[in-house]
């Protein structure tokens, strides 16, 4: 089984005027996000480093912020772009860890809904899904929301190969119990020896 490491990162400065949207989840706030799309840092951040651990560049390579094509986009549709990418490349999602650094809003009442919110675009278990907040403190970032993601993928290939074969192994399986257990079993190849007269004829 093979297994891969990605690392993301991205930040993105408060602007007031555009909707706050983090891991998918619209969240109530005086400021959003400022971005050539919907500046969602965190989906941002996760997409950069599923596309890492698959070498397959980083969001840019896809979605280039010059492209118009992508102002205001749902950053689901990158998010969704890095999936296809590692099951192309033959890897599924073990387990996926994130960090966001930001001094308002408070992510820690809402961090459960976030996780299920990126569980659910992930196509993951939320408890494979961690999500941490931290404050930027002494750091002079008040009005940035930063990100880091970090994604171990395994190679799905080997699992699958295993799967068939244990399906074959239990289908010969079924068939020797069916032969043992519910079928006549024919025993003239066991080395039984026929008595050569009729024992009718015996006195």
């Amino acid at each position: 089984m093979s297994m891969r490491i990605g690392t993301g990162f991205d930040s993105h400065a408060f602007k007031a005027g555009v909707p706050l949207v983090i891991g998918g989840l619209k969240i109530e706030h005086s400021e959003g996000l400022a971005g050539h799309s919907d500046g969602d840092v965190l989906l941002h951040a996760i997409t950069d480093a599923l596309l890492g651990a698959v070498s397959a560049g980083d969001i840019g390579t896809f979605f280039p912020p010059s492209d118009p094509r992508w102002k205001g986009a749902s950053s689901d549709i990158f998010l969704q772009t890095a999936l296809e990418e590692i099951a192309t490349a033959g890897y599924k999602i073990v387990n996926i860890d994130t960090v966001l650094v930001m001094m308002r809003p408070k992510i820690v009442p809402i961090a459960g809904e976030m996780r299920e919110s990126v569980a659910n675009l992930l196509g993951v278990k939320p408890g494979n899904v961690g999500i941490k907040a931290k404050t930027p403190e002494g750091l002079n970032q008040d009005g940035v929301a930063v990100a880091y993601a970090t994604v171990l993928l395994e190679s799905i290939g080997s699992s699958e190969s295993l799967g068939r074969m244990t399906a074959t192994v239990d289908e010969e399986m079924d068939a020797v119990v069916a032969g043992l257990v519910g079928k006549v079993r024919d025993t003239s190849a066991l080395g039984r020896k026929v008595t050569p007269f009729d024992t009718d004829d015996l006195t």
